[in-house]
This record gives structure tokens, sequence and C-alpha cells, in this order.
């Protein structure tokens, strides 16, 4: 079964959005558009990050894809959410291992730095690589889920 697409960009994403979107769509992929819905020059990448990253944390069977100009931004912001494990996804090999090693649910693009074509052979891969379950890296991450219980503490 496919996965649901939630989708989300900021101004300097906002027409890789639309194209990774409409491929999306085509490939057969239910995909929700967190916004923004038009290119709006002075937006907030926060507001997208964070809206597809809570989404992908309601729903059992999602995926989150942000974009911003570098993916920095909106992968900082999504790691935000209790859960979500965001990578960024400058290249193919990159996406798929976020996805064999790191389980991630949540792909960060860079869209002043991909070309469209690019971008969906990275998404591609993304989506139908899965998480190998390889000891080691469940291992790792059950740490991840430890380390989000916790408290970080300041330093003095």
């Amino acid at each position: 079964m496919k996965p649901n697409i939630y989708i989300g960009s900021d101004h300097a994403g906002w027409e890789l959005k639309e194209e990774v979107k409409a491929f999306l769509e085509k490939e057969g992929y239910t995909t929700t558009d967190m916004g923004n819905d038009n290119l709006v020059e002075d937006d907030d990448y926060p507001d997208f990050g964070y809206a597809v990253a809570k989404r992908v944390m309601t729903d059992d069977n999602a995926r989150g894809i942000v974009l911003c100009g570098n993916a920095q931004g909106v992968c900082i912001v999504a790691n935000k959410v209790r859960g979500v494990r965001a990578a960024t996804g400058f290249n193919k090999d990159v996406a798929v291992t976020s996805r064999t090693d790191d389980n991630s649910n949540v792909i960060c693009l860079p869209g002043r730095h991909l070309e469209p074509k690019d971008a969906m052979e990275i998404v591609k891969h993304w989506l139908e690589t899965p998480f190998s379950g390889e000891e080691r890296h469940a291992r790792r991450l059950k740490k991840l889920e430890e380390i989000e219980g916790e408290e970080y503490k300041k330093c003095a």
C-alpha cells in the first residue's frame, strides 16, 4: 500500500514542490498539500515544515516531503516533532540510506539546488525503499527514542 504523502514548502521550494506533487499524483500517490498554496515571497519555512511533520505523526501510513532553499531549515523544524526522522535528500544515495539505515519518514529537499528530474528520482527511490530492519539500525533508532524522552540539560 502506497503511503499518504504530506507535502509543503516555503517560497524557495514552491515551484519544485508543485512539480514533485504533480509527479506523485501521476504515480498514484495520495498527496495533501500543506502549503503554501501559491508563491508568497515572505512566507516562513517553519510554518510548512511543522505542518507536514505534525500530519505525518497523525497518520500511520504517511510520509512527508518538505522543501525550502537549502533543505536545512525545514529539516530542523520537522525534527522538532516527536517521532519524526527528517533527513535531507540532496541525492538519491543519501535519500535511500536515510530509509534503509534511519527509517526516515520525512525527506527535505533543497528547492534552490535541485533540478526537477533529480528531485523526482530522489523522491521515487526514497518512497520505494524500505527500512532494512538490521539489528544495528534498529538499536540506533531505539536510542533516538530514548533521547526524545529525556529533557536536555543546559550547560552552565
